[in-house]
């Protein structure tokens, strides 16, 4: 049914209290006069984006660049006497060299060089001399001034502005524009859905926000948008590609390993509004904070995820430099909006760090437990990260286990039982332990080492009497082998193959028997058919790698141990300990009456650890623990930081590890930016380091932050250049609106949403997306933001909006990453070791992408093509591309054909009831409003004519409708299907399908 505010003539009806206040403000636009002086030239704004694209190389921050000892990056000595003359004199261009030399047309004399292939345009001459004549007014650069919240223009009282709304208005004015029209109600739900979750809105939430009358039904939107869970994943895609986020190592064999939880403490992050000076102490420090907690423990993750080695020639100290530099560039670009990595080999060219800053930077990390590399793919730190579940049915087996245990050691002893003071008087007259002869049976072939580990070459529990291993009466012969001999390591031979030795163990009572082993490789131990050990390892047998205490019972006992090789050497080695602890053995022997407390409960624990009637006890103790074991083994693990003595960190001369002549630094951020209050002689650590990053003393943080939340909501920052904030970014189109933002952020307690709210719920952002014809004629590119911007979802929400207008998409917050389909043979070229990728089955096949595997060296193909970052490094605006290969992964990956069928059969089975109408469904499903007729038209030509395509091929039809796991109902007519999954595939490709407008 078609809403009631939509009319086919006039389009949506907008709100009319909205419409009211806009058009007020508009006209006041228009009609008042210039509330700004003339356009001077501005330093900031004009004049250093010039001296620093063509200037600062040779005239900047770099003393050992540094030509003619001129240096144009600061201004007094910019101005000073250079012998007789001056680089610049305020108010003389014809007496400052600076314009001397880029007017003449001497090739030896003009600036810049030729030999550098840059040259200044007339307009950017222009620029500089109008500039000098003004008086050269030269300003601080704009992102090292620290923060102060600027007066918020006063416009027009009457048309109810937000600070948002009046900084970009003002701008509006001086430049002449006229803003576009507010956005269709139904264009602006689904826009807002995008930016905050990254999911088109549901039919009926679009139908409900156009028909609703209240003045607050925009702001109520915002706050359940914000509320919901797809929030903090939508987000987590943003700082993901910050801190390189990935699942594998990157490197080499580019291993898996266990970061998952940190990706889930992002999501958490900020769907709780965790304020960002939090999340980011965390991030930097969380190991570090008195009485952590295990989530700020999982936070310390970030300085573990950068790439790491396992290739057997890497040199330790190389890497340990690599992960250093890695980190700086990492935190410099996600915190500081700026490349510090430039300044890993040099003073930077163009902004004031030096190369000490940059190593005094990583000596605030120097404290890490980690290594260059990492042999045998453990990756360092880590701990356990149980979910609640999983925590609460730990507890519950802890708790069963301690009081089984508090049973067995006679914590509440008071006297022995008649058994016991039997067993005493045995104890007393005992022997040692009667060690038979040992039987050997093999070595058994197998095809592979696993088959051999795990294949039973006869019933190893029946083994469990005398006369079944000396009358050789098992299923195979043993044969006695006197030379084995115990406490020597007993060499055996056969590659892939088992060898099964055993020995009787005769003794005289029941009693606990220690024994020390080792194997190459694996190891496997039965007594009396029960099985007590079981290790699967590969390694060199060496003495006392395992020990095992044996549960004997009186008389004859046979112990059987299975030993496995792989390849290389083979054999094992045993060793038995004496018949009794020494302890027990002397306790016993004392009267009762002269035992001590301690002692009576010695004696009575090691005796229920022994005696047959306590083996029930044992026995569910033992089955309590294993539960414990397994669960815990299930448990993910996260890499975390770990805090020692801090390594020596020195400056390297140009980067080079090799060179230890470089002074030794201590923590330090970057001396233009202050310096660490810290008490006298203290050294700084990386929570000092991290308190002050989200500091009032810092201006660059807060700036950093608000100028990417712009971006995510208007497709480019207030300074467009997001991961550079010095010289060479882009100074921002409005100044003082993005210090009022930096000061709002940190004035409300860093309340991330606050901001989004105060950006989301501002006219600008609820503009039209149409540039008009005046618009593109004097601002192209939209600098003024006279109109939103329209731009392409990113690569995870391409498919989780397939995802989503089928009805596949999983819900599930957190959890391991998943694997959705990708194309055979994808990780051939892995190696050490070689993988195939296997698809997930189920609901994990249907998560969201955030969730996807990242594997840094072969990123999943559908994210490749829409441009998702590897993570290798850290990037905070990806690129965007317009390629064939987009438009036939959106036609041919199975996710996408999967998603059009579903969501083909969906339509089928709803209760519109012609073509028309389950078009128009389609459409609104999938684009948020209805198809006009000439739309509506076409697709019923397209539906038709795969109806008759896929009657004449009906095979066709067929293969079509089963690609995916999702199953096919029995009684869908195939041809019908098909044919509606391709007019459902055409909606996926559709442009406006994956933009956002």
């Amino acid at each position: 049914m078609t809403p009631k505010c939509l009319d086919k003539d006039s389009g949506w009806i907008y709100s009319v209290r909205f419409n009211r206040i806009w058009l007020r403000f508009t006209v006041f636009l228009c009609a008042s006069v210039s509330l700004l002086a003339e356009n001077s030239v501005k330093f900031n704004r004009d004049v250093r984006p010039i001296l620093s694209e063509n200037c600062f190389t040779c005239h900047g921050p770099d003393a050992k660049a540094r030509k003619a000892d001129l240096r144009l990056d600061l201004e007094s000595a910019a101005l000073s006497d250079l012998g007789g003359y001056q680089a610049i004199q305020p108010g003389s261009p014809e007496q400052s060299e600076l314009i001397a030399r880029i007017e003449t047309s001497d090739p030896d004399d003009v600036m810049p060089p030729p030999k550098t292939g840059k040259t200044l345009t007339t307009e950017e001459k222009r620029i500089l001399r109008d500039w000098i004549v003004s008086g050269a007014e030269w300003e601080g650069h704009w992102a090292y001034i620290p923060v102060e919240k600027p007066e918020v223009p006063k416009l027009d009282e009457s048309a109810e502005l937000s600070p948002v709304d009046a900084f970009i208005g003002r701008m509006w004015e001086r430049e002449g524009l006229n803003p576009a029209n507010p956005a269709d109600p139904a264009r602006l739900i689904r826009r807002l859905s995008l930016d905050l979750t990254g999911l088109p809105p549901d039919p009926e939430d679009v139908i409900a926000f156009i028909n609703d009358p209240s003045s607050k039904r925009y702001e109520a939107l915002i706050d359940r948008l914000l509320n919901t869970p797809a929030f903090g994943e939508r987000m987590a895609v943003f700082w993901l590609d910050l801190v390189r986020y990935a699942d594998t190592v990157g490197y080499h064999g580019d291993q898996p390993y266990s970061v998952f939880p940190f990706r889930d403490y992002v999501i958490q992050s900020f769907n709780q509004n965790k304020p960002f000076d939090q999340f980011t102490i965390e991030q930097i420090a969380g190991d570090l904070i008195p009485d952590a907690t295990l989530q700020q423990r999982v936070a310390s993750g970030y300085n573990r995820l950068h790439m790491m080695t396992a290739e057997g020639g890497a040199q330790d100290k190389e890497y340990l430099a690599k992960y250093a530099a890695d980190r700086i560039r990492t935190t410099g670009s996600a915190w500081l909006g700026s490349t510090m990595g430039c300044a890993e080999c040099h003073d930077h060219k163009y902004d004031p760090i030096t190369t000490r800053d940059f190593y005094s930077m990583q000596a605030f990390f120097a404290d890490l437990e980690e290594k260059g590399f990492y042999g045998g793919a453990d990756w360092g730190p880590k701990i356990p990260v149980p979910e609640p579940d999983q925590q609460k049915e730990l507890n519950k087996l802890a708790d069963e286990i301690a009081k089984l245990e508090s049973e067995l050691n006679a914590e509440n002893f008071n006297e022995p039982s008649v058994e016991q003071l039997e067993w005493e008087k045995d104890i007393a007259s005992a022997n040692e332990p009667s060690l038979g002869v040992w039987h050997v049976a093999g070595p058994f072939q197998a095809s592979n080492f696993d088959e051999a580990y795990s294949k039973s070459f006869f019933d190893e529990s029946e083994l469990d009497s005398a006369q079944a291993l000396t009358q050789s009466e098992a299923d195979i012969s043993f044969q006695p082998k006197p030379e084995f001999q115990d406490g020597s390591i007993i060499n055996l031979a056969g590659d892939n193959s088992a060898t099964y030795v055993a020995r009787i163990v005769d003794v005289p009572v029941a009693m606990s028997y220690p024994i020390s082993v080792g194997s190459d490789d694996s190891i496997r131990i039965w007594l009396n058919g029960d099985s007590v050990f079981d290790l699967k390892t590969s390694r060199g047998v060496a003495p006392d790698q395992n020990q095992v205490s044996l549960t004997l019972n009186a008389g004859e006992n046979v112990l059987l141990m299975k030993i496995v090789n792989g390849t290389g050497g083979y054999g094992f080695y045993f060793k038995g300990a004496g018949a009794f602890p020494e302890n027990i053995t002397r306790i016993a022997k004392k009267p009762n009456c002269e035992r001590t407390p301690k002692e009576q409960r010695e004696l009575a624990a090691y005796y229920r650890s022994t005696a047959p009637q306590w083996k029930p006890l044992r026995d569910q103790l033992a089955d309590l623990k294993s539960s414990y074991q397994n669960l815990e083994s299930a448990i993910p693990t996260m890499l975390v930081s770990i805090s020692k003595e801090p390594r020596t960190i020195r400056v390297l001369p140009r980067g080079n590890w090799l060179d230890e002549s470089g002074p030794i630094v201590q923590p330090a951020i970057p001396g233009f930016l202050g310096q660490l209050q810290l008490k006298e002689g203290a050294r700084g650590d990386r929570l000092d380091l991290a308190r002050w990053l989200v500091s009032r003393e810092n201006p660059l943080t807060a700036r950093t932050f608000v100028n990417r939340l712009w971006y995510l909501y208007f497709g480019q920052g207030l300074s467009r250049i997001l991961d550079d904030l010095g010289s060479q970014g882009a100074p921002p189109s409005h100044p003082e609106l993005l210090d009022w933002l930096a000061a709002e952020f940190m004035d409300s307690g860093w309340d991330v949403k606050h901001i989004i709210r105060t950006i989301v719920s501002s006219k600008v952002y609820q503009l039209d997306s149409t540039p008009t014809t005046e618009q593109l004629e004097k601002d192209p590119q939209n600098k003024w933001l006279a109109r939103q911007n329209r731009f392409r979802l990113q690569a995870e929400f391409v498919r989780d909006n397939a995802l989503k207008i089928s009805g596949l998409l999983t819900r599930k917050i957190g959890g391991p990453s998943a694997r959705p389909y990708q194309p055979e043979g994808y990780y051939s070229q892995l190696n050490f070791p070689k993988r195939r990728y296997m698809a997930d089955e189920g609901e994990d096949q249907y998560r969201r992408g955030v969730y996807t595997h990242w594997q840094r060296t072969f990123t999943h193909p559908s994210m490749t093509a829409f441009d998702a970052p590897s993570r290798e490094e850290c990037v905070a605006k990806r690129p965007v591309s317009n390629t064939p290969l987009q438009a036939l992964t959106l036609l041919n990956d199975p996710s996408f054909v999967e998603a059009a069928r579903v969501f083909a059969q969906r339509l089928l089975d709803s209760d519109a009831d012609n073509d028309a109408s389950k078009l128009k469904q389609a459409f609104m499903t999938a684009l948020s409003r209805y198809p006009n007729q000439e739309e509506l038209d076409t697709l019923k030509s397209l539906l038709n004519l795969h109806r008759l395509d896929y009657q004449a091929d009906p095979d066709a039809a067929e293969e079509l409708i089963h690609i995916g796991q999702a199953p096919v109902p029995g009684e869908v007519e195939p041809t019908e299907l098909a044919a509606w999954t391709s007019v459902t595939q055409t909606l996926f490709n559709l442009n406006e399908t994956i933009t956002r407008y």
